[in-house]
């Protein structure tokens, strides 16, 4: 499994590397909504949380799905507009980003679902009813908050865009501002270092050095990313981006969305994690998750909590299919399971899988 990004006749000056300060306050606010994916970040976690007004927490948590439980490509929105690259501050982004149209706007925000169509031609959720209704039952199963925010977001996009501006805005004054003045040195350099091995050394060795898991084939014509999903994207005439992160490890996130610029978020640094649990115990979990089916569930539920009926509808199982492998993952202390009115949710507790050490923990976030 693995995403793949064809790029056939693709000039070397058309591949840019550049930090984004707009995708870098996205995953702080990824890291601030699930602590347990960034373990090495637990001390800026803490120090922000703990001066955060509570007005700014609330509106936090009333649109998280875009930070939360994916990473939304609203933060990365250069690769929708033509020829642009990431600006060099935060205000700069944000006005690329209110460049993107409202059926570009609804389509990334809704991002949330289990099968979006992603890198293919698709209506857009404006002109598309049955995919509005979709999208709506699909919120519904992750709470009232959601659904509503989904539904202020179909109706009213220029309010929610203005909405979410604002809210940015205001994060970038209360925490993100003094975060980026200390990372943006350490992205520049990282940026000049890749930038210099691409003109030396070529994009091989380039993405060598973004990570081990991102290959140029003999050819030069696709780049293959391994990750624990399947996905194929196509760089045009606007090139590809490069864009480092210092709060992302261990996502190394792929935007090949149809239409829009390819992009590799990858992160510089990985912290260390935990020690493994006891032998018995690793052994225990190691076997739950010796199964291909159950490797793909854990990367869903890494990420938030689903249903089965939506694992089943990815997976290409059936329910009960799903039911059994889910068990034996509650079995190993893995997964954990509660009720949202109709809903029975699934997600995996990353905290334990962390214990497991750092191959497996990123295999399934990367």
């Amino acid at each position: 499994m693995s995403v793949r990004i064809d790029i056939a006749g693709l000039r070397p000056e058309r591949v840019a590397v550049v930090p984004s300060p707009l995708a870098e306050l996205g995953m702080a606010l990824h890291a601030l909504s699930e602590p347990g994916h960034h373990p090495g970040l637990q001390g800026w976690v803490t120090g922000v949380t703990a001066r955060m007004e509570p007005h700014l927490a609330d509106r936090m948590c009333e649109a998280d799905f875009l930070w939360r439980s994916t990473f939304s490509d609203l933060f990365l929105p250069y690769a929708a507009v033509p020829g642009a690259v990431p600006g060099g501050t935060l205000a700069e982004e944000l006005d690329q980003l209110d460049k993107l149209t409202d059926e570009q706007f609804v389509d990334a925000a809704l991002e949330f679902t289990c099968v979006p169509a992603y890198d293919t031609s698709a209506p857009t959720l404006l002109s598309d009813p049955a995919g509005r209704r979709r999208a709506l039952e699909v919120a519904a199963s992750r709470g009232p908050q959601q659904v509503r925010f989904a539904q202020r977001l179909l109706d009213d996009p220029p309010g929610v865009r203005a909405w979410l501006r604002r809210f940015l805005e205001d994060c970038a004054g209360a925490f993100f501002d003094e975060t980026w003045a200390r990372l943006r040195h350490q992205l520049a350099a990282d940026a000049r270092h890749k930038t210099d091995l691409l003109r030396r050394k070529g994009l091989a060795d380039a993405l060598a050095a973004v990570s081990p898991v991102v290959t140029l084939d003999e050819a030069g014509a696709r780049i293959t990313v391994d990750k624990l999903t399947d996905g194929r994207g196509v760089v045009d005439a606007d090139g590809l981006l490069l864009v480092p992160t210092s709060l992302g490890w261990p996502h190394l996130m792929v935007l090949h969305r149809f239409g829009w610029q390819p992009v590799l978020h990858y992160p510089v640094g990985s912290p260390e994690l935990a020690a493994p649990p006891s032998v018995e115990t690793l052994t225990l979990r190691m076997a739950a998750l010796s199964h291909p089916v159950r490797m793909r569930l854990c990367r869903y539920l890494a990420r938030s909590a689903y249903t089965t009926s939506e694992l089943a509808q990815v997976q290409g199982l059936s329910a009960p299919e799903i039911s059994r492998h889910l068990g034996v993952l509650k079995k190993a202390g893995l997964v954990t399971t509660r009720r949202r009115g109709r809903y029975v949710l699934h997600q995996l507790d990353v905290t334990v899988v962390a214990r497991l050490g750092s191959d497996f923990l990123e295999g399934i976030l990367r």
